[in-house]
């Protein structure tokens, strides 16, 4: 381990394995005697267990202090970076009822473009060829999806496909994103410090970003009032932009974003916020973890015009499950869809596209 995770180690010395393992992507520190570890999408419990519940408040204190914030009873809840990159989140009583809960994602070091996700069987070659024409015809991209489904691996894989002349500002809560354009400006949320002050969110750097020439800004996740300052500047010249969205289907990422942009707090009408989201939004690409733990690129949608006042999109491709065995292994395939409305805008440009009948 280097020296960035001397830090880990002191504190969390009875994970150290797992986090020098690349083959475990999380860790769920569920109270001192309980610890689950995620291998390829799938959670596995582990023998490893702290001495004590006074040993792993600790460990979540000692945490709390590197990052000069305060966890206590009146302060149970932390969410912070480790030193390493890796996204760490800790409750403790009285708002767990189980003792000190940490959970632990770890920086992917190695991030996966779409010639690797080609390579696992989570995209098809179609899927690739259409995602390159969304991009470099500066489609507005949202990644939707359930937690832990691969949204912010997908994300960074598809924000390799930007050109790299853009300059591209990248606004996150927790830096993980890695971009490989040269033009890369990278920003980050702050949290308050102990004494409630000193706070910088992602909707203040969505608004400061804008000062800043973007010709793309790539948002690591959308969750409230900053949906409103990112659709007004994908409706006024900065196209191209992209980020993420919890949601379960394209349609859904778009009502999710309606209402994030909602809780902006500046009064429009909701069909005024629903044009601006219609308008906005050009494909959804959306993504699934599948039982077997596998993560896939289930839809790539295009985002029609409101019908009736509400929304309609065009899937251009999808993963069709076709059967799931007893040990949870999934059968299925990818299918072409209803060929996508910028054919003849990537045929000018010179972009191949699937063989649409």
């Amino acid at each position: 381990m280097n020296s960035n995770n001397d830090f880990l180690v002191l504190f969390l010395a009875p994970v150290r394995d797992f986090l020098a393992d690349d083959g475990v992507s999380e860790i769920l520190i569920n109270g001192a005697g309980q610890i689950y570890v995620e291998r390829s999408g799938k959670l596995e419990l582990t023998n490893a267990k702290f001495a004590s519940e006074a040993q792993l408040m600790a460990a979540a204190v000692n945490i709390a202090k590197s990052v000069d914030r305060i966890l206590d009873e009146r302060h149970p809840d932390l969410d912070a970076r480790l030193p390493d990159g890796s996204r760490v989140h800790v409750t403790i009583p009285p708002i767990s009822r189980c003792g000190t809960i940490i959970s632990i994602r770890k920086f992917k070091k190695d991030m996966l473009t779409l010639e690797k996700l080609e390579k696992l069987s989570s995209i098809p070659h179609d899927g690739v060829l259409l995602l390159n024409a969304i991009v470099k015809l500066r489609k507005n991209v949202l990644v939707s999806g359930g937690t832990s489904s691969g949204k912010t691996s997908v994300l960074n894989a598809i924000s390799g496909l930007i050109p790299d002349g853009d300059r591209i500002l990248v606004l996150e809560d927790a830096s993980e994103l890695q971009l490989q354009q040269r033009h890369c400006v990278y920003f980050e949320t702050r949290k308050p410090d102990k004494n409630g002050e000193g706070e910088f969110s992602i909707r203040d750097l969505v608004i400061a970003s804008l000062r800043m020439r973007p010709d793309r800004l790539v948002i690591g996740e959308i969750r409230g009032g900053e949906a409103l300052d990112l659709l007004q500047a994908m409706n006024t010249g900065h196209s191209g932009s992209m980020s993420t969205i919890h949601a379960n289907s394209p349609v859904d990422a778009l009502r999710r974003m309606e209402t994030c942009a909602i809780l902006s707090g500046v009064e429009l009408p909701l069909n005024a916020v629903r044009m601006q989201v219609d308008s906005a939004i050009n494909c959804i690409v959306h993504t699934m973890r599948l039982p077997d733990g596998s993560r896939k690129i289930v839809d790539i949608s295009e985002v029609l015009p409101l019908k009736d006042g509400e929304y309609q999109t065009s899937p251009l491709l999808k993963w069709n499950t076709r059967s799931i065995a007893q040990d949870g292994s999934v059968s299925g395939d990818f299918s072409l869809c209803n060929k996508p409305s910028f054919a003849e805008d990537a045929n000018i440009m010179g972009l191949e596209l699937p063989k649409y009948e």
